[in-house]
């Protein structure tokens, strides 16, 4: 049986975590500060947890200087359940504000604004959404970003949505790239949430799962601006009168706000895990040094892809080539592949395989990823080559 430190995992997620984050984790999923009962097994509603849901806020407030004019809300339902949370909210706040109906704006770069964009159809109609920019649709392939002069926004957006690192394709628009358009912007950060700094100020609202850089998987966490979270319109208006859809109480962003994220049973062990992971981020130096690690293992893995182009192919563009995930084909196509993720088991090397809808292979490069495991990859990347 191989030990922990003989693996090198590059999983897109649930990802690798530190391992004294884990060890932590489970002693206090055994006995929970000396009260004799496990984490989760005792109430969110609890002194206990309600430390846990504190603790977790003000360490996210530490890493980003999220200001008192923002919120912090923890749900369930992941990436996918925030597509829903997002289009309920800023839909309803801007006809709080405005008294009408603005347009969901989407600029699609990948699979999973896709997703978002498909999402807010089927809930708002057609009508209610503008597809900003796809850049499938424009270039045959979703390997680009679009500039912001690109985009074709609505004439009264409720709110601009993309995916700031899109995990599937390997798309990562440099940052600050959107955040100079004229309406409420959305970030979805679930694949590069916490890689970097970002200055939070600069988007309504943003959102990320934290089973890729903050935890494992069954906590959502969105950081909103409380003014979009205060709006406040009857349902039966919002219904009638303006035709839109009225969130379910689990999706309700302002209604788990007023309720510090305890509406429902939160949890809180899965919080915990994530409140552990930001305590390490803020031992280990904060943001600043993650993303220079980002770049500097991200740099290596990208130079030994140029290197040797006859092989390994990357579809993206440099200037939006993501630093969490690593996306590229081998040219012997999919047999060559299976080989190529054989051997690199052999080294301990696993959770290669790119996506089922993509294929090839990924390479996810999250902060719990050590120096190591990246020059091992990269030395049998290069050996490889030449072998082949």
């Amino acid at each position: 049986m191989p030990a922990r430190e003989d693996i090198h995992y590059f999983g897109a997620g649930p990802a690798a975590l530190p391992t004294s984050v884990l060890e932590q984790a489970s002693k206090d999923l055994l006995n929970f500060q000396d009260i004799g009962l496990g984490l989760g097994e005792i109430s969110h509603r609890s002194s206990q947890g309600q430390g846990v849901v504190d603790d977790a806020k003000a360490h996210l407030k530490e890493l980003l200087h999220i200001p008192d004019s923002y919120d912090t809300v923890f749900f369930q339902g992941g990436g996918t359940g925030a597509f829903a949370a997002i289009a309920y909210l800023f839909m309803k706040y801007h006809v709080a504000k405005y008294n009408r109906v603005g347009q969901a704006n989407y600029i699609v770069t990948g699979g999973w604004s896709d997703k978002a964009a498909k999402e807010a159809v089927k809930l708002l109609g057609e009508s209610n959404v503008q597809i900003a920019a796809d850049t499938k649709k424009s270039t045959g392939s979703w390997t680009s970003v679009p500039s912001p002069d690109e985009l074709s926004l609505s004439a009264d957006p409720a709110y601009v949505y993309y995916c700031d690192n899109e995990t599937v394709h390997g798309v990562e628009p440099a940052a600050d790239l959107y955040t100079g358009i004229d309406a409420p912007l959305v970030a979805d950060m679930s694949s590069n949430f916490l890689s970097r700094p970002f200055d939070i100020t600069k988007y309504a609202a943003v959102v990320a799962g934290a089973q890729k850089n903050v935890g494992i998987a069954g906590v959502t966490i969105a950081i909103i601006r409380k003014e979009i979270l205060d709006a406040k319109i009857e349902p039966s208006i919002l219904q009638k009168e303006y035709g839109l859809p009225v969130a379910p109480t689990t999706l309700d962003l302002s209604i788990l706000a007023a309720n510090g994220s305890l509406y429902n049973t939160l949890p809180i062990f899965t919080l915990h895990v994530t409140d552990l992971t930001l305590r390490h981020l803020i031992a280990a130096g904060g943001l600043s040094e993650y993303g220079k690690k980002a770049q500097e293992k991200s740099a290596k893995i990208y130079s030994v892809i140029d290197e040797y182009p006859e092989l390994y192919q990357c579809p993206v563009k440099k200037d939006c080539r993501s630093e969490m995930n690593i996306v590229f084909r081998l040219a012997g196509g999919d047999a060559q592949e299976a080989d190529f993720i054989k051997k690199a088991g052999a080294l301990g090397i696993s959770g290669i395989k790119g996506h089922r809808s993509v294929g090839g292979i990924r390479v996810s490069n999250y902060n719990a990823i050590q120096d190591q495991s990246v020059d091992i990859l990269v030395d049998f990347m290069r050996s490889y080559a030449k072998a082949e």
